[in-house]
């Protein structure tokens, strides 16, 4: 038994001994008692499928202490999980011709070439959004580059960031996967190059076919009295500019509501069921399982009853979001929290696995 699953086992023994769950209006009660439990501010959760939303539901505060009782259309950063999004992305401009999954970048990008590592020459759209790379694992908690080593706009600083970032020494692992954001970066500035149009631009307009909301960085920038963020001290972050993940964009710097974010989560599963006319059934069964562990913005795994399911998690340091596929059940299961804690992944953890024991029949 790994510790993760006998974590998981003694929190839901934990709970059950704690509170009294009231099942009459669904997950909710269950749900609210978890936010309480596991000192989770702003809780989100829904459970759809192909064409319904069975449930939906945002509990809770915007912020500790606050009183801001939360909303449904509240904003959660997503993290990794845009991930996804970036792939869908790549995944239009293909099937429209403007790029390959096999375009490599420094054809994209020669200018860079003559100062880059030799060992990314051969990079592909395709390696740096599978993780196929050997560029080292960057997250927004790395010291450097330090704030001011970049200049310009942030499209300009991303540019520069990629061109700091190619120079740098790649790392020793002789595993076919590294997980690195860096890769998103450069597939950002590849789409950027094929459409002619800006990451956020490029965004923005899927949302508009989607007819999904997007937006960029911490909800409390663009408004104040949205959800705040929570870092593992549960103590909530006020507005500022987080440098770094405005050059991490391509990997993780979307927010969005929980009911946007569903209608993306329930394109997913209509593409997986040949019924998107956006992409194909085989162009979608790519972005979730057309390589091993994981595809195009998307890890896929077997659960414990042989059942495929793609997922992924989202972690910028203050939210926690997470979502799970399963193409054969028509359903998913996704999760916002607004603070990253422990004890809200572990709560989290607990509110998925009654999500799908409820729902799994």
């Amino acid at each position: 038994m790994t510790n993760r699953i006998r974590k998981t086992i003694i929190s839901v023994l934990i709970l059950f001994t704690s509170i009294t769950v009231t099942y009459c209006q669904g997950l909710k009660n269950y749900a609210d008692s978890i936010r309480v439990v596991y000192k989770i501010p702003e809780l989100g959760y829904a459970v759809v499928s192909s064409d319904s939303v069975y449930e939906l539901e945002v509990i809770g505060y915007k912020k500790i202490g606050s009183g801001r009782v939360a909303e449904k259309r509240d904003l959660f950063r997503i993290g990794s999980n845009a991930k996804a999004i970036t792939g869908f992305i790549a995944a239009i401009l293909v099937k429209q011709g403007k790029i390959s999954w096999n375009t490599r970048f420094f054809d994209v990008f020669p200018e860079l070439k003559e100062h880059s590592r030799k060992e990314y020459y051969q990079l592909t759209l395709l390696n740096l959004l599978s993780f196929r790379t050997k560029l080292f694992p960057y997250t927004y908690t790395y010291k450097i580059p330090l704030k001011g080593q970049f200049t310009g706009n942030e499209d300009e600083q991303r540019y520069q960031f990629t061109e700091w970032f190619l120079k740098q020494k790649p790392v020793s692992s002789k595993d076919s996967i590294n997980f690195s954001n860096l890769g998103y970066i450069a597939a950002g500035l590849m789409l950027e190059k094929a459409s002619g149009k800006t990451y956020k631009q490029l965004v923005n307009e899927s949302g508009v076919t989607l007819h999904i909301n997007f937006k960029f960085g911490q909800p409390n920038n663009i408004n104040s009295l949205e959800p705040w963020g929570h870092d593992a001290h549960l103590l909530p972050e006020p507005p500022g500019d987080d440098y770094k993940l405005n050059w991490l964009l391509a990997a993780g710097n979307i927010c969005v509501s929980l009911p946007d974010y569903a209608k993306f989560i329930q394109l997913q599963l209509q593409g997986l069921s040949g019924k998107s006319e956006l992409l194909t059934k085989e162009e979608f069964h790519f972005l979730h399982f057309g390589l091993p562990q994981f595809a195009v913005g998307w890890f896929w795994d077997e659960d414990e009853y042989n059942q495929l399911y793609s997922y992924n998690t989202g972690n910028p340091g203050l939210f926690l979001t997470s979502v799970y596929v399963y193409n054969s059940l028509d359903k998913a299961f996704i999760l916002f929290s607004n603070a990253q804690t422990d004890a809200a992944e572990e709560g989290l953890g607990v509110l998925y696995h009654e999500m799908k024991r409820r729902y799994s029949k």
